[in-house]
């Protein structure tokens, strides 16, 4: 592999997700797009024509009338007589909620009119068995010739329990605990067969080699599954496996686990810091951090110039919707109504909400008005404020901060949310350029896998290892070299 360089995801939020309030609004945006597979194919293919690594699609499982966008598409306004929650569920009404579609059937549908570039897609750990969710991706692996990942959550929405028949959601500890588990049965039953076990060989008449496949016969603290899983070994091996969290338990989940890191990059101080925390952590687990990737997702605003740019970060800011900004902010307290509060009085009292929930960001919106006596109106000022990103101005100012950024340690690669295709052009079109021309940023696809094209190592089968350890670190090292595999000419 040539020089690792940075690595590029595309985030398809349809019509917008947190804090994107009015996205859908862009003429070049379906006001159905979350639903149309159609968008996500082409933005898919725009990201491939740009040699992005990955495409990814977010996902959560329960929603609320407040919920983005993408989350729930509603219309601006609702029928005579009724308010939003009332026709949120009112079949066949004109503010019909529409969910977004589900991740891998997504994904798989992309598979099909793309060539190179990676899926990834959100499946929980806490509402999925194991069985399910290694057979759903590695079908997607082999469907798209080994481009598959799955970015691993525990669902911080508490409200999902009610949709899986449990009166309330798992703990944290419990919540991580499944998960470790979960991940470790799935990369077993992708183990269960060896890379030579189907020799498909029609002059002897033999199809498969039975001594190649392997139980799993797993028994833990959360799951019993005795195997082996029903596909073969997939063309990179394994899945890329991605994960998102920033607990405690959460940080110490993906440097168990993870080849690749989602999180959010507020500064570069903060940014460097969380990526050698974690690949502290990860070398404390035994693990090469060189093989630990950082993507944390950014907003771009591009313009023509730098004053341009900013003013147009003004515009976008200056629309949001201070009122939806406050229902949002009851997410990661279990979707607590903040709106029963007196917007100038001191942040309230919530007691344990979002202890189940997203428990990390909802004790830092409580430090953070507690450190600063903020009232809630104040908050959520503050917290709109926060949104303003450091990657803003012309397509050399942006270039030159991405650069900085990277050669600083910061990051291994980017997010970049799409939306209108034309803002995106702004960054594959003018940005890459000029990262490419600085050496930043590759050219060209080097491998046919997602593993490959990210420079990460193709996992060894567990037993092959154990029956010719020699031989499957050798096989292991030439399969890297080669980018896992090379693209043909």
């Amino acid at each position: 592999m040539s020089r690792r360089t940075l690595k590029l995801g595309a985030v398809l939020l349809g019509v917008g997700g947190p804090g994107q309030h009015d996205t859908w609004l862009h003429p070049e945006i379906p006001g159905d797009a979350s639903v149309d597979i159609d968008w996500y194919i082409a933005r898919a293919r725009q990201a491939e024509a740009a040699k992005f690594d990955l495409v990814f699609i977010v996902d959560s499982q329960f929603i609320t009338e407040n919920s983005p966008n993408h989350y729930l598409s509603l219309l601006s306004h609702t029928p005579t007589g009724l308010n939003r929650a009332q026709c949120l569920w009112l079949p066949g009404s004109r503010c019909r909620s529409r969910d977004r579609l589900e991740p891998l059937t997504l994904l798989s549908a992309v598979a099909v009119h793309t060539t190179t570039i990676g899926l990834v897609g959100t499946l929980t750990t806490s509402y999925n068995e194991p069985f399910n969710v290694a057979r759903r991706l590695y079908s997607l692996d082999h469907i798209s010739a080994g481009r598959a990942g799955w970015n691993v959550v525990t669902s911080g929405d508490a409200g999902t329990a009610g949709n899986y028949s449990r009166d309330e959601h798992y703990d944290y500890a419990t919540r991580y605990g499944r998960a470790l588990e979960h991940v470790g049965v799935v990369r077993g039953l992708w183990d269960s067969y060896e890379a030579d076990a189907f020799p498909r060989d029609k002059a002897s008449g033999v199809f498969f080699d039975a001594t190649k496949q392997h139980r799993l016969d797993h028994k833990g603290e959360y799951f019993s599954v005795v195997g082996p899983l029903n596909l073969e070994r997939s063309p990179q091996g394994q899945p890329v496996v991605f994960q998102a969290g920033d607990s405690e338990e959460g940080r110490d989940l993906g440097a168990a686990i993870a080849d690749v890191i989602f999180t959010h990059a507020a500064n570069l101080e903060r940014a460097r810091a969380f990526r050698s925390e974690l690949r502290e952590r990860a070398a404390a687990k035994g693990r090469d951090p060189e093989n630990l990737l950082i993507l944390p997702g950014i907003r771009l605003v591009i313009a023509d110039t730098d004053d341009e740019a900013r003013e147009k970060e003004e515009a976008q800011l200056g629309g949001r919707s201070f009122e939806r900004a406050l229902a949002e902010l009851g997410r990661p307290f279990g979707w607590h109504d903040f709106t029963q509060y007196d917007l100038d009085a001191p942040f309230p009292d919530v007691g344990d909400a979002g202890e189940r929930s997203f428990r990390t960001q909802a004790e830092a919106i409580k430090k953070l008005a507690k450190d600063n006596g903020f009232t809630l109106r104040q908050v959520v000022e503050h917290l709109s404020e926060q949104a303003r990103s450091p990657f803003v101005g012309s397509p050399e100012t942006v270039a030159a901060t991405i650069e900085h950024w990277y050669e600083q340690g910061a990051f291994d690669g980017i997010n970049v949310v799409v939306d209108a295709p034309s803002e995106f052009a702004l960054f594959t079109d003018r940005v890459l350029p000029i990262l490419r021309a600085r050496g930043v940023a590759r050219s060209e696809y080097e491998s046919g896998t997602l593993r490959g094209n990210l420079g990460l190592p193709v996992p060894g089968n567990r037993h092959t290892a154990a029956r010719n350890p020699v031989r499957q670190s050798t096989d292991e090292t030439t399969e890297t070299a080669a980018g896992t595999p090379a693209l043909a000419p």
